[in-house]
């Protein structure tokens, strides 16, 4: 049984891809785990195609949920076209679809090689982009992305232009081993770029 999507929290979780360019410090599926606190086993048999995830979302009775989350064990946004899809096809056959969000790492158009902040425009009502980090050599010390300090810089663009497409731009950092010097810099840089800031308690294994 393949775990498509899940509830946490009053909120249903679509788990479309296991790919990820990063390997986080803090991230689980380094740690041995096939699941996390929200789900037992999240690695994929296979990454299901746009009707498998849409026939199990459909299967949902959507008034129950807070929120529609794209975030499983892998960058969501490798899958940035079939979320388009999703999102246009749940919308019309779901009345009072709840609001979208979808948690990234804000590498997509680094990755993807091409610009996909305006397929978000009224699909996504919020994006949440990992931060991690207050500078490049410290966001690629806990990321640790395939593409270097290249994705620093990718993600904050893609953090600047979303606000131009999307309601709610939020940025997260993890604040296990974070300094007040290291927070109060995120900070400074979330305000620079007019989103908001969220800082995350580290959830232990």
């Amino acid at each position: 049984m393949m775990t498509i999507s899940y509830e946490y929290e009053g909120a249903l979780y679509v788990n479309l891809t296991n790919r990820c360019d990063c390997a986080c410090v803090f991230c689980l599926r380094h740690n041995g785990h096939k699941g996390s606190i929200y789900a037992d086993d999240l690695w994929l048999e296979h990454e299901p195609t746009r009707q498998e995830a849409l026939d199990d979302l459909l299967a949902r009775h959507f008034s129950q949920y807070r929120e529609l989350v794209f975030c499983g064990f892998g960058e969501p946004m490798y899958r940035a076209d079939d979320i388009v899809w999703l999102v246009d096809e749940l919308k019309k056959r779901v009345p009072n679809l709840p609001p979208v969000r979808i948690n990234t790492n804000g590498h997509a158009n680094l990755f993807l090689g091409r610009d996909v902040a305006p397929l978000l425009q009224g699909r996504v009502d919020t994006i949440s982009i990992s931060l991690n980090g207050s500078t490049p050599e410290e966001y690629c010390a806990v990321t640790k992305p395939r593409q270097g300090v290249q994705a620093w810089d990718a993600m904050l663009d893609f953090a600047r232009e979303c606000r131009e497409y999307v309601p709610h731009v939020v940025m997260t950092i993890v604040d296990k081993d974070k300094t007040p010097e290291e927070i109060a810099r995120c900070r400074r840089l979330t305000e620079d770029l007019g989103v908001t800031l969220r800082i995350r308690a580290y959830i232990p294994d």
